[in-house]
């Protein structure tokens, strides 16, 4: 009995803990049912009065462009940018965990250290590099740079997932005749799933929700996702553009909620079995 009360206290524990952190996602759904008016003048958690009119509004072109358009330019960069990120970061933490060359221990230290490197001190040179290759308002400075594993915290978790695999399977399959990129398509790839599973989730999370990134090279309204199209309702002399903004915000989260629900297990599990092994 003391046990069950002590779980049940804890149950209870973790419930109003998660409140403060759930209650403004509430607040994002159930304001995209007001009217602007009451968004701007009412703080109350339950509307007034339930309207789909901002859910209808974004039928009409934002920009002279369908809304569904952004979602669809959100999801071809999200995923695109979560499959270059897995296949790239898989290759050089299979390098690093399993190959023997000169110098491993000194490139991987420099990958690792390149965690702590902002972001925004490669941006400008970046820049420079496709608006000289004529990429700038394309898709490809979003996804280009995942084909180069550039992303050291992801390398660095499946290494350490890597180190937990018997290197007894990788002997038995060069005794077979296999070489380095059969072993990890056949052997390496199926044993580190999860780990693949938390990097595409990741990724894809992360580039779902980027702004700044997107911000400097999407301008073409028919190329924004939706961070840059949420911009385009931002006008403080129309109150009824916040219910349009907000319908649109509460649809853009819906996806990473089945995605992140849809692996939730992998993820976990990734997690779990490669931190501090190896």
């Amino acid at each position: 009995m003391t046990g069950r009360l002590r779980v049940t206290g804890r149950h209870a524990a973790v419930i109003l803990l998660l409140i403060p952190l759930l209650y403004p996602i509430a607040w994002l759904f159930l304001a995209s049912f007001k009217s602007g008016s009451e968004i701007v003048q009412s703080l109350a958690l339950l509307p007034r009065e339930y309207i789909l009119d901002n859910y209808l509004a974004l039928g009409d072109d934002l920009a002279g462009v369908p809304a569904w358009t952004f979602f669809v330019n959100s999801t071809i960069v999200a995923g695109a940018c979560a499959l270059a990120n897995v296949a790239s970061c898989s290759l050089a933490a299979y390098a690093f965990a399993r190959l023997r060359f000169r110098m491993r221990g000194v490139l991987f230290a420099f990958t690792l250290a390149t965690i702590m490197l902002p972001v925004h001190i490669i941006t400008i040179p970046q820049y420079s590099l496709f608006q000289k290759l004529g990429m700038v308002d394309t898709f490809w400075p979003l996804i280009l740079p995942k084909l180069l594993a550039t992303d050291a915290f992801f390398i660095f978790l499946m290494v350490q997932f890597m180190r937990t695999i018997p290197r007894e399977l990788d002997e038995a399959a060069r005794l077979d005749g296999c070489g380095s990129i059969r072993i990890f398509g056949t052997i390496m790839l199926p044993l580190v799933r999860p780990a693949l599973v938390t990097t595409a989730i990741f990724t894809f999370i992360w580039t779902w929700n980027d702004f700044f990134t997107q911000l400097i090279y999407l301008s073409s309204p028919e190329r924004l996702t939706l961070p840059l199209a949420l911009r385009l309702f931002i006008d403080t002399t129309d109150y009824n553009a916040f219910g349009p903004m907000l319908a649109l915000s509460a649809l853009a989260i819906v996806p990473i909620l089945l995605f992140f629900a849809a692996f939730q297990r992998l993820l976990v599990e990734g997690f779990a079995t490669s931190g501090l092994k190896g």
